[in-house]
């Protein structure tokens, strides 16, 4: 299954969900703008009236909406509502940028390609909440993000880029996680500018992407672009 769902002759169309600030929806979008991708953020949607992400993109003229998922009685009632408006702006990914909320499998299915997501880990170590406490617990030297399709089995899915950033000698939780966030807005903006041009492909569940040899984002690339923490 190729994991490009639009011609080359069309703007990719984003569609980026939050539940918060959304740092990462951020990124994206002034990456998108600034290096003029043939792509753009068609919506930001969150679950929650209160994310401060929406009038964020509000500002720039980005589409918004919300989805309170405390409106629905169920999981089910709530991915429907989500997938509807999703679908009115008709993306080509649907990019999840700090959404907290689990997805039904349905809602998955339905993206099935499309659905895209970060999670503060070196997959498939550390899955769930509290990535940045297990690792410390578990003493491992290096620490990151992972960038993936999404599947309905939790954390997981074909990976499409990691970043790796160092466990240092007296991290807290929070340090680890702002030097994770740094690497994050490296390696899910370089991510998103590959599906926006067509160069991202998915195949008997494994990613790969054209022109592109190394897909892990290190301490080298961190420096390079300015964002070791």
């Amino acid at each position: 299954m190729k994991a490009s769902h639009f011609s080359p002759a069309r703007r990719c169309r984003f569609v980026i969900l939050i539940s918060g600030r959304g740092s990462n929806m951020q990124s994206i979008t002034q990456a998108c703008r600034d290096q003029g991708w043939p792509a753009e953020v068609a919506a930001v949607i969150a679950n929650r009236e209160q994310a401060s992400g929406l009038e964020w993109a509000a500002g720039l003229g980005i589409p918004t909406r919300v989805v309170p998922h405390r409106d629905h009685p169920d999981r089910p009632s709530f991915d429907a509502a989500l997938a509807r408006e999703i679908d009115a702006f008709e993306p080509d990914y649907v990019l999840l940028a700090g959404f907290m909320r689990i997805l039904t499998d349905d809602f998955v299915r339905h993206y099935a390609g499309r659905l895209v997501n970060i999670h503060p880990s070196l997959l498939p170590l550390f899955p769930g909440l509290a990535t940045h406490r297990q690792a410390l617990e578990a003493g491992v030297p290096v620490h990151g993000c992972t960038v993936h399709f999404v599947t309905p089995v939790l954390d997981h899915g074909p990976m499409i880029a990691q970043g790796v950033v160092p466990v240092r000698a007296g991290d807290t939780e929070d340090a680890l996680a702002e030097r994770v966030l740094s690497m994050e807005h490296v390696v899910y903006p370089a991510v998103a500018s590959w599906l926006a041009h067509g160069r991202v492909a998915l195949e008997d569940g494994k990613v790969t992407v054209d022109g592109v040899a190394d897909r892990a984002f290190g301490l080298a690339s961190a420096v390079s672009r300015g964002d070791e923490a």
